[in-house]
């Protein structure tokens, strides 16, 4: 990754609230990018956006990217050159209890992101985040690659599968080749990723951040699904590879178009329950955990990504294996304990990232 690329570059992050959202703007703030965020408040009421403060250091903008009229208002006003298109309902039991707001955010939301870089000129890289649910689960014990089948059990993977036909469907009628509209082309690709851990998350129905809080609070966790296998990664892999892949777009255009898989190394998918057992060593016996016993709605057993794409042609590759992975987690909640200054401490685990390739 050519950290000098993103120096002056106006980078709009629909989604900045979230967690990916919130290490993202972070990460480019501290690369010299203007950042724009767009997005609705922190999907949980502690988060990274919050304890970092990054809002203050960035443009923040509180939007739905539902609302095309504001999105179009904000793209006018600040002209992003590239846009990170991160907002969604991002959690598989909300979309149980919630399928049309999700289908709706998931779905129609995407599409008034692109809608609405067709008429500025000033937009050149599109890059859509959507998810390694978006592929139909066979529970198959080999990847998924790019060209495989969309799909999705629960509505929140279907509509990450619509997400990526909608987002195919603008690339190749609308940004492939320069319109009325359009001066220049816009490049535009998917990227798909799988469960990622990292110090600030809060989010409700997650395995890290449910066991980390319990940690933090001093009593006995609940998990569902312990046999249940997942590729964990560190969140700053995947963005690590969409920061590649935005600059490949830029430099070279349609070759980089399309999907991109960035998953864990096959050695890092790991049960629920060794994912509890590893952070409970790590937090020294601080950290317990036990069963549900509830009935649980349906969630996939085992999917990971092929991610040779990525590696032949980007040259991207994970660098944190699992134990670092975790153990930088842990040291992350430990700092936020202790009342340290957590934008700092969060750039300086991307510094140490950076460092590592």
């Amino acid at each position: 990754m050519n950290k000098n690329f993103w120096k002056n570059k106006k980078v709009l992050i629909t989604g900045h609230t979230g967690i990916k959202g919130s290490w993202l703007s972070i990460w480019l703030h501290s690369l010299g990018a203007k950042v724009i965020g767009y997005a609705l408040d922190p999907p949980s009421l502690q988060s990274l956006f919050e304890v970092s403060n990054i809002g203050k250091e960035i443009v923040s903008i509180h939007g739905d990217i539902r609302d095309l009229k504001h999105l179009q208002s904000v793209y006018e006003k600040y002209q992003p050159e590239i846009i990170i298109h991160m907002a969604a309902q991002a959690l598989v039991r909300e979309s149980y209890l919630n399928p049309v707001e999700t289908y709706d955010t998931n779905v129609m939301g995407t599409v008034k992101v692109l809608e609405a870089a067709r008429y500025v000129e000033s937009v050149r890289v599109i890059v859509a985040v959507t998810s390694d649910k978006c592929y139909e689960n066979r529970e198959w014990h080999w990847g998924y690659r790019e060209n495989e089948a969309m799909g999705g059990y629960d509505p929140y993977s279907s509509s990450k599968g619509c997400s990526e036909l909608v987002a195919s469907a603008f690339r190749r009628s609308f940004f492939s080749n320069a319109s009325e509209n359009q001066k220049q082309p816009i490049y535009l690709a998917t990227v798909r990723a799988g469960n990622v851990i990292c110090g600030g998350d809060w989010a409700k129905d997650r395995l890290v951040p449910d066991l980390m809080q319990a940690f933090l609070d001093k009593r006995k966790a609940v998990i569902r699904y312990p046999e249940a296998i997942r590729p964990w990664q560190h969140v700053l892999e995947p963005l690590a590879g969409y920061l590649m892949l935005a600059e490949k777009l830029w430099n070279q255009g349609s070759i980089f178009e399309g999907g991109w898989n960035f998953g864990a190394n096959d050695t890092d998918a790991r049960p629920v329950s060794w994912i509890a057992e590893q952070l409970s060593s790590l937090c020294e016996g601080r950290l317990q955990w036990e069963t549900s016993s509830d009935p649980q709605p349906h969630e996939a057993t085992y999917l990971k990504l092929d991610c040779s794409k990525s590696r032949n042609l980007l040259g991207w590759s994970p660098v944190l294996n699992l134990s670092m992975a975790l153990q930088w987690v842990v040291e992350w909640y430990t700092a936020y304990d202790k009342g340290k200054n957590m934008l700092q401490e969060t750039r300086n685990e991307i510094k140490r990232y950076e460092s590592l390739f």
